[in-house]
C-alpha cells in the first residue's frame, strides 16, 4: 500500500489486498435493550416511536445503548455485499463490491476503479457472493475521475442494495461500513461520519481521482475499497474509497480516518455507466495557476466558449467559493465543481484581478471522463 501523510492534503485510494481469506469479522453491539425512534428525514431530529411506527416525513430507526443496531443493519445489507478477486500478468489482489441492480438474468455491482484497473487490459475479475458462490464479472464501465467502476454477472434476482441520500447526512450521525479488509470477507464496522465535504484526491499524479468525501472514523482498512457506507437505516450513502496513513513509509491500517465517496454523486456516474457504457463530469473550461500559494484557486487562462468564458470571469480571477463554500485551493475547487452534474448552475464567487468581488452565474459544461 502506498501511504502518505496525515497531514497531506493528497490521500491515497486502497491498493488491492494480496489473497482472500476465509475469516468473518464481525461487530459486537452492547446488550442493552433496542430503542425504536423516528429520524425526521429534513431536520433528522429524533422522536419517539411510541406504536414502534413513523409518519411518512420520518423514518424508523432502530437504536442499542447510544449506537445502531449494528447486528439489524449488518443482517439487511450483508447479502448486498459482495468480495471482487482481480488476476492480471501485473499481479492479483482483492477488493469490495455491493451489488446495484439486479434483474432475472444479470446484476450490476459498483466498486472503486482502482480496484479492478490492473483488469482492464487483461486479465479477469471475479465475484464471490454474500452465500460464497463465485461468478465471473465484466467490466461494464469504469470512471478513474471519479474512482468509481461497475460489473456486471450473469446472475439475476439478487439482492440490490437499498439507494440512499448522502445529501441529508449531518456530522455525528452514525454510519456503518462493509467490505473484505485484508481479504477477511464479512466484514462490518460502525463509526460516525465525522466530516463532510471533505476535498480528498486518490491516485497518481496525472490521474488523480477528486472526491468530495464523506470523512468516518467506521475502520476502513485495505480491501473495503469500493464497499458500501450505509446509514442507521441501512441505506447506502456512501462507496468506500480511501484511508489518511501516518507517513512513516509502510502501509498501516485505519487510524480512523476514511473516506467514503458520496452515494449522489457516484449514482450519476454510475447510471451513465449503465446505460451507455461511459460517464460524463462537469466541465467548468479554465486552467488554474498551480504556482499560486494564496488562498483560492487562481485561473491561469480559460477555454474559449465553455462555462466559465460563457459566464464572463475573466483570467487571472482568484476563486474563493463556489455556492457560499470556501475555496482554499486548487483542489478544493476542482473537487467542489466534480461534485456538481453536467447542466447544473452554481454561484462563484471571485476576487476579480483588477480588484473586488464578484459573484457570477455559471452553467456547468460537460466532458467525457477518463
Amino acid at each position: 500500500m502506498q501511504t502518505v501523510s496525515t497531514f497531506s492534503k493528497v490521500m491515497i485510494g486502497f491498493v488491492l489486498g494480496a489473497v482472500v481469506a476465509g475469516g468473518v469479522a464481525v461487530a459486537v453491539t452492547p446488550d442493552v435493550p433496542p430503542t425504536k425512534v423516528c429520524v425526521d428525514n429534513r431536520t433528522k431530529a429524533l422522536f419517539a416511536a411510541t406504536d414502534g411506527s413513523c409518519s411518512k416525513t420520518r423514518t424508523l430507526m432502530t437504536v442499542v445503548g447510544n449506537a445502531v443496531d449494528v447486528q439489524t443493519i449488518a443482517s439487511k445489507v450483508s447479502p448486498s455485499v459482495v468480495s471482487i478477486a482481480v488476476s492480471s500478468v501485473s499481479g492479483s489482489g482483492t477488493g469490495s463490491g455491493v451489488i446495484y441492480r439486479s434483474n432475472s438474468n444479470s446484476s450490476f455491482i459498483i466498486t472503486n476503479e482502482h480496484v479492478i484497473e490492473t483488469a482492464v487490459q487483461s486479465g479477469t475479475v471475479r465475484v464471490e457472493l454474500n452465500n460464497g458462490d463465485i461468478e465471473r464479472a465484466s467490466i461494464v464501465g469504469r470512471d478513474s475521475t471519479y474512482d468509481i467502476a461497475v460489473l456486471k454477472i450473469d446472475r439475476g434476482n439478487l439482492k440490490a442494495i437499498e439507494v440512499g441520500n448522502s445529501s441529508k447526512l449531518i456530522i455525528g450521525e452514525p454510519v456503518v461500513a462493509f467490505g473484505s479488509p485484508l481479504g477477511l470477507s464479512g466484514t462490518v464496522t460502525s463509526g460516525i461520519v465525522s466530516a463532510l465535504n471533505r476535498p480528498v484526491t486518490a491516485g497518481s499524479a496525472g490521474a488523480e481521482s477528486f472526491i468530495d468525501a464523506i470523512q468516518t472514523d467506521a475502520a476502513i482498512n485495505p480491501g473495503n475499497s469500493g464497499g458500501p457506507l450505509v446509514d442507521a437505516t441501512g441505506a447506502l450513502v456512501g462507496i468506500n474509497s480511501a484511508i489518511a496513513t501516518l507517513g512513516n513509509g509502510s502501509a498501516s491500517g485505519s487510524i480512523g480516518l476514511g473516506f467514503s465517496i458520496p452515494i449522489n454523486q457516484a449514482k450519476r456516474v454510475v447510471d451513465e455507466i449503465i446505460a451507455t457504457g461511459k460517464s460524463s463530469r462537469p466541465f467548468l473550461g479554465i486552467n488554474f495557476d498551480t504556482s499560486y500559494t494564496g488562498t483560492g484557486a487562481r485561473i491561469l487562462r480559460l477555454v474559449e466558449g465553455e462555462a466559465a468564458a460563457k459566464a464572463g470571469i475573466p483570467a487571472g480571477a482568484v476563486i474563493k467559493e463556489i455556492d457560499g463554500k470556501k475555496i482554499n485551493d486548487l483542489i478544493s475547487a476542482i473537487v467542489r465543481i466534480r461534485s456538481y452534474a453536467p447542466g447544473d448552475t452554481v454561484k462563484i464567487t471571485v476576487d476579480m484581478p483588477s480588484g473586488g468581488s464578484r459573484t457570477f452565474s455559471v452553467i456547468l459544461g460537460k466532458a467525457d471522463s477518463l
